[in-house]
C-alpha cells in the first residue's frame, strides 16, 4: 500500500513540475509574441491606380492599418480627413497614385482645387513662361518636375572699346519646369515638342528671365534626375574662347607729363631820373 501511494506521489510531483514546465513555456511565448506586435494606425490609401487630373471620390479611397513607425509625410488618418470640405467637394490628383498607395498631401490638391500649375507653385515663387523650341528645348524631352539650366545667347559690348562680340552665358541653374506648354502632367511619356515652358522663379529671377528673353535668346539644358551639382563659377563662352583665339588687349599709352622748369625770382628796383624809369636788378632778400 505504501509503495502503491509512493509510487503515486512521485507521478503526480512530475505531473506537477511538466504543468510547471509548460506554464512557464507558454508565458515566455506569449511575452516574445506580445513583444513582436508592432503599434499601427489609420491611413488612407487608394482603392485603384489614380491618375493626373483624375478626381478622388469616396468609392476611390479607403482606411487600413499602417506601422505607426512608418507613417508616410504628409498621410491622412480618415476620409473625413481627405472631404475636410464635405464629399461633393472633391480632390484632384497632381500625380498618379498607384492603387494601395498612402494619399500625401503633396500628390493631391486642396478641396475644389484642379490640378492647374498654380497648385505646384511653392510659397513665394512665380511661374513664368519661356519660349523654346525643337533645339532651345531639348528636342521635346522635357516634363514638369524636370530641372534645367537657362542660357542667355545675344550680343554684348567688345570689351576696351573693340567691337560687339556674341556671347553665350549661364544666367540660372536648378530651374525647375512647372508646366510644358498647356499641361503639368509630369507622368506623361512621350516627347513632346513644345513651344513654351513653365518655370517656377522668384519675382527677381522673372524680371532677369525677362530681360534677358527680350535682348536675346534662351536655350534650356536638361539636369540628371540626381544631379545636385552647384555652379559656383561663371560660365560664359565668346567666339574667341570658343575658337581657342587669345583676345590681345591694346595698352593705352601714358599721358605726356610735361616739364617744368623753374626760372629764378628777380628782384628789381625803380628809380626816376630826368623823367624816366630805370629799373636795376639787385639781390632778392626773401
Amino acid at each position: 500500500m505504501r509503495a502503491i501511494f509512493g509510487l503515486v506521489l512521485i507521478a503526480g510531483l512530475g505531473l506537477a513540475s511538466f504543468a510547471v514546465y509548460m506554464a512557464k513555456d507558454y508565458l515566455e511565448s506569449e511575452r516574445v509574441a506580445r513583444d513582436q506586435i508592432v503599434p499601427t494606425v489609420d491611413v488612407v490609401v487608394a482603392n485603384k491606380q489614380l491618375k493626373y487630373g483624375e478626381p478622388i471620390q469616396a468609392d476611390d479611397i479607403r482606411v487600413i492599418r499602417w506601422p505607426a513607425s512608418s507613417i508616410p509625410e504628409g498621410a491622412f488618418p480618415s476620409v473625413d480627413a481627405v472631404f475636410s470640405k464635405g464629399p461633393e467637394v472633391f480632390r484632384v490628383a497632381l500625380r498618379t497614385i498607384e492603387k494601395d498607395e498612402p494619399l500625401m498631401v503633396v500628390k493631391i490638391t486642396e478641396p475644389g482645387q484642379d490640378a492647374g500649375v498654380s497648385t505646384r507653385l511653392t510659397k513665394g515663387m512665380r511661374a513664368f513662361a519661356i519660349k523654346v523650341d525643337v533645339a532651345s528645348g531639348v528636342s521635346g524631352f522635357l516634363r514638369p518636375g524636370d530641372r534645367v539650366d537657362v542660357y542667355w545667347t545675344g550680343r554684348l559690348p567688345g570689351r576696351s572699346g573693340g567691337g560687339d562680340r556674341d556671347v553665350t552665358k549661364l544666367i540660372m541653374s536648378g530651374v525647375t519646369l512647372v508646366a510644358v506648354d498647356q499641361t503639368a502632367d509630369g507622368e506623361r511619356a512621350a516627347p513632346t515638342i513644345a513651344r513654351t515652358v513653365t518655370v517656377e522663379a522668384s519675382p527677381v529671377e522673372v524680371a532677369a528671365l525677362a530681360q534677358a528673353q527680350s535682348s536675346g535668346r534662351l536655350s534650356l539644358s536638361l539636369l540628371g534626375a540626381t544631379d545636385n551639382t552647384i555652379i559656383d563659377s561663371e560660365v560664359e563662352v565668346d567666339q574667341n574662347r570658343l575658337l581657342g583665339i587669345e583676345e590681345i588687349v591694346e595698352e593705352e599709352p601714358e599721358p605726356e607729363v610735361a616739364e617744368v622748369i623753374e626760372v629764378p625770382e628777380v628782384c628789381t628796383i625803380r628809380v626816376s631820373r630826368g623823367g624816366q624809369y630805370i629799373e636795376t636788378p639787385i639781390p632778392c632778400t626773401n
